[in-house]
């Protein structure tokens, strides 16, 4: 580990437990305002894309666009900071809503949500480390990491899609 590593090492560690705490308080939160707009599609939308951003990312890297690379990960990182402050809008102005299928559909549902809900917090300090050793240009550490990072990322955008395709007749 490098100094500069060394000093993002505190904001990394009360990020990943600030962010998650801070979500599950704010769900005992609730706000009598009616949005403008059903926010579920939007954030499941920005969650499409930023598995897509992920993919393309990685594409960009292994054919040596670093730059693109690493504008498309800096774009996945804001779209996961703005789908994060819809998804916290949307639960503090709205009931939660329940999954009412049947059958082996609710255990495929309930199993895509729960890990849904625990790799989201899992990959917080995950992606952080991750950028940090690449904005510190750590390369070799920041792409043992990133191999960890990736998957748990991608599956974490893709299932929060799946969650919203699965819960969407129910709202």
């Amino acid at each position: 580990m490098n100094d500069s590593d060394k000093k993002y090492n505190k904001l990394v560690i009360i990020l990943s437990i600030a962010i998650p705490l801070v979500v599950a308080m704010l769900f005992s939160v609730k706000i009598d305002v009616q949005l403008p707009v059903f926010l579920p599609p939007i954030y499941a939308s920005i969650n499409a894309l930023t598995a897509l951003l992920l993919l393309v990312a990685v594409w960009a890297i292994k054919n040596k666009k670093i730059k693109l690379h690493e504008r498309l990960m800096k774009t996945a990182i804001v779209f996961s900071v703005v789908f994060l402050l819809l998804y916290i809008a949307y639960h503090i102005t709205s009931n939660s809503t329940t999954f009412r299928g049947e059958g082996m559909i609710k255990y495929f549902y309930y199993f895509i949500l729960i890990s849904h809900i625990l790799l989201s917090i899992i990959v917080i300090p995950f992606v952080l480390i991750t950028f940090v050793r690449a904005i510190t240009n750590n390369f070799e550490r920041h792409k043992k990491i990133a191999r960890i990072t990736f998957p748990l990322w991608l599956y974490v955008a893709i299932s929060g899609v799946v969650v919203y395709i699965m819960i969407s007749p129910y709202y």
